[in-house]
């Protein structure tokens, strides 16, 4: 008897059409993941009811969970599809049962999975999470992190602005205004770099402004679903440390 794999897609044809459910069946393989599924579906885009559909839309890139791109809802839960491996999935749901594909909810939908992240690059934007370059140093190595900050700034570094912090956060809604936790983490990171930390107290700033530190519940779900396993509590408690120190500061100083 042929296997298949079975799947329950949350549609939307543009961002201002209402969502629909779409199911599609394809033939199994051993080792694949969501990603390829997906375009075995898009090869001959006919669902379950023998109906001929668009082929669905979603965004990938490196395929190698480094980008970020791929990022959906997999059976409710936040994460990369091209690491989703089917074999996975089913030892967890039992073969046959439906996997449920969505968009994050957190961010306008393009179409179909696609979302749109803009506001997370913006939020970077926001707290500087850049190293100024200005012609003040010669184009070398430059200045370098001392062994005890390397091993934790290399664990931030390693974000890829996928969402899943932010898709997993109660916090970041359409009513807080939330920068959520990746960029909270990004200013840790850039105000321990010897050139970046010139820029300290502007990122301090910035936290400190709506939608900064202040929004944050503590609810610790960022760390849970980070597909890089950064350590974002303590990265947002670490900042908290930070701007109430410079706070007293500037107060102290007025």
């Amino acid at each position: 008897m042929d296997k298949f794999i079975h799947f329950k897609i949350k549609r939307q044809d543009k961002p201002d059409t209402s969502p629909r459910w779409e199911e599609f069946k394809i033939p199994y393989k051993p080792n694949m993941n969501v990603v390829s599924s997906l375009m075995e579906i898009r090869k001959n885009p006919v669902n379950t009811k023998g109906e001929k559909s668009n082929p669905v839309v979603w965004e990938c890139n490196c395929l190698e969970e480094v980008c970020g791109a791929c990022t959906m809802r997999i059976n409710g839960v936040p994460r990369q599809a091209c690491s989703a491996l089917i074999d996975k999935i089913y030892e967890k749901t039992g073969f046959g049962t439906p996997i449920v594909l969505e968009p994050l909810t957190k961010f306008p939908v393009v179409r179909d999975l696609m979302v749109d992240r803009t506001i997370m690059f913006e939020n970077l934007k926001k707290v500087k999470a850049w190293v100024p370059v200005d012609g003040s140093w010669a184009i070398d190595r430059g200045p370098r992190f001392t062994d005890r900050e390397h091993r934790w700034a290399y664990q931030i570094s390693r974000c890829m602005t996928c969402g899943c912090c932010m898709e997993a956060c109660p916090n970041v809604n359409s009513k807080s205004g939330f920068i959520g936790p990746s960029a909270i983490s990004q200013v840790r990171l850039f105000n321990v770099h010897p050139i970046g930390s010139m820029h300290k107290e502007m990122r301090l700033d910035a936290l400190m402004e709506k939608g900064g530190l202040q929004e944050c519940g503590n609810s610790q779900n960022c760390k849970e679903f980070c597909p890089k396993e950064i350590p974002l509590t303590v990265n947002i408690a670490a900042m908290n440390k930070e701007t109430i120190k410079y706070a007293i500061k500037k107060w102290l100083n007025k």
